[in-house]
């Protein structure tokens, strides 16, 4: 319980066996009582085993679907077991649990609220390419929320019960679905989305992966997935 609410973590890992169990300790340390589910997306490592051994609920996937196909089984999840919220977590330790609850506290007044890192805490930055998409994405959806976005693509998310039923029934696992689409969906559909300032922190294993040309990639998917959000009906 979280603020009076029967809160899932769902954390969404591939081959994340080098941090999961510490996201995992971390969380339950910072939120005694809350559950965790782990859905493992198709890993190769132990990250099922490391995550059960932290104390996690798991469900694994078969074969690798993208965070979009994990988030489908999680929001599934809090769903069929009546959870008033659920807080996408990622499994690299970059999310800070400690923010969970500034989170959960606009839901009474929201019913999505991302974790934003580009909303004046921290000093998590981006260049090039990949800030011109954000950019973009954020100007464009802020005019469809009615409310100001500053990082529209975070995976940092909390959902009331309201958006979790829509999203049990219905979540794009598309690249960048599972972060634009949803909200474009979500947006039009009446949904009161707001955001909350956090910090991010270095990965706790493994590392990422940016370069000039997957920047320039990442600019013309995220257009791509915005426009074809946008025209879908």
């Amino acid at each position: 319980m979280v603020n009076g609410k029967r809160l899932l973590i769902i954390i969404p890992a591939l081959n994340e066996a080098g941090s999961i169990g510490d996201v995992v300790g971390e969380i339950r340390g910072e939120l005694p009582g809350v559950d965790v589910l782990v859905v493992d997306d198709g890993s190769t490592d132990r990250t099922a085993a490391v995550a059960t051994a932290a104390g996690a609920r798991v469900a694994r996937l078969p074969y690798n679907l993208g965070v979009g196909g994990a988030m489908r089984l999680g929001y599934r999840y809090a769903h069929d077991h009546g959870y008033d919220v659920a807080v996408q977590i990622d499994a690299d330790g970059q999310h800070d649990p400690r923010y969970v609850p500034k989170l959960v506290d606009l839901l009474d007044d929201y019913d999505l609220v991302i974790g934003a890192r580009f909303a004046g805490e921290g000093e998590y930055t981006v260049g090039g390419p990949r800030r011109w998409a954000m950019a973009m994405l954020s100007m464009v959806l802020s005019g469809l929320a009615g409310t100001t976005l500053t990082d529209t693509t975070s995976g940092f998310r909390a959902a009331n019960r309201r958006m979790i039923e829509m999203f049990a029934g219905w979540y794009p696992a598309e690249y960048l679905g599972d972060t634009v689409e949803t909200l474009v969906h979500a947006a039009r559909r009446g949904y009161r989305i707001e955001q909350v300032p956090v910090a991010m922190r270095r990965r706790m294993a493994g590392t990422p992966s940016h370069s000039p040309a997957k920047a320039m990639i990442y600019l013309g998917r995220a257009v791509a997935v915005l426009t074809l959000a946008l025209i879908r009906r």
